[in-house]
């Protein structure tokens, strides 16, 4: 599948990566590609350079957002919250109708500081603020309530855990839980919790996941729904 991954971040790397050994067409597109590979720092966690990281994953190409929207059938929007709606409109309309965003950022405003709040809540979500941003697309949100490691390899935590999906379109969570199951979720531990909506209650459960990680000084968790 020609799949986008928007964002050079950690998260970006980490899905984009799998997505390419799992023997997906990959993109990584970013709003200065140029200014992407220039950057030779650190990130804000300690990561290496995108620049280092790219490199090593010769396969996976990068460009313009637009550019690798267009190129896509599907996007993985792996961009800081507060920048999300941005990022797609510099994709543009055309390049992203009829296809599925499946969002795994959460609104998070860091401007106080840490533990971040959510610039989006209660009755609102990320989300839902792509999709009505972007009408003709389906959004499917989901893997936005753990760290990217294990978004993408489940059995770094024993045991059975759970992803959670939404989104308005039955089909579109379809092919996105396809995916799931390829990272290595199984079917039984993915929750669809219905449509769009739905995504306000796993958005503000990043908010206890922090402080989770800050009892336990290492995101290396999950949560499991036990009936």
């Amino acid at each position: 599948m020609k799949t986008a991954v928007f964002g050079t971040g950690i998260v970006g790397q980490t899905i984009a990566s799998r997505l390419a050994g799992l023997g997906h067409d990959v993109t990584v597109g970013t709003r200065d590609v140029a200014g992407a590979l220039a950057r030779t720092g650190k990130d804000a966690m300690g990561n290496a350079p995108f620049a280092d990281w790219h490199k090593q994953n010769a396969s996976i190409k990068l460009a313009a957002f637009a550019q690798a929207a267009s190129a896509s059938e599907i996007i993985f929007n792996c961009t800081l919250g507060l920048g999300s709606v941005d990022a797609f409109k510099l994709a543009g309309d055309a390049n992203l109708k009829g296809k599925i965003i499946v969002d795994i950022s959460n609104p998070l405003d860091f401007s106080k500081g840490m533990p971040p709040s959510l610039s989006i809540v209660n009755t609102d979500s990320l989300g839902e603020t792509i999709q009505r941003a972007f009408p003709e697309t389906k959004v499917v949100k989901t893997l936005n309530t753990m760290v990217c490691f294990l978004m993408v390899n489940p059995a770094i935590v024993p045991g059975d855990h759970n992803v959670f999906v939404s989104g308005n379109d039955a089909a579109a969570k379809a092919t996105v839980t396809k995916i799931l199951n390829s990272f290595g979720w199984k079917e039984g531990n993915v929750l669809d919790l219905g449509d769009i909506t739905t995504a306000r209650g796993t958005e503000q459960l990043v908010s206890l996941w922090v402080r989770i990680l800050g009892k336990l000084q290492t995101p290396m968790f999950n949560f499991n729904l036990v009936k």
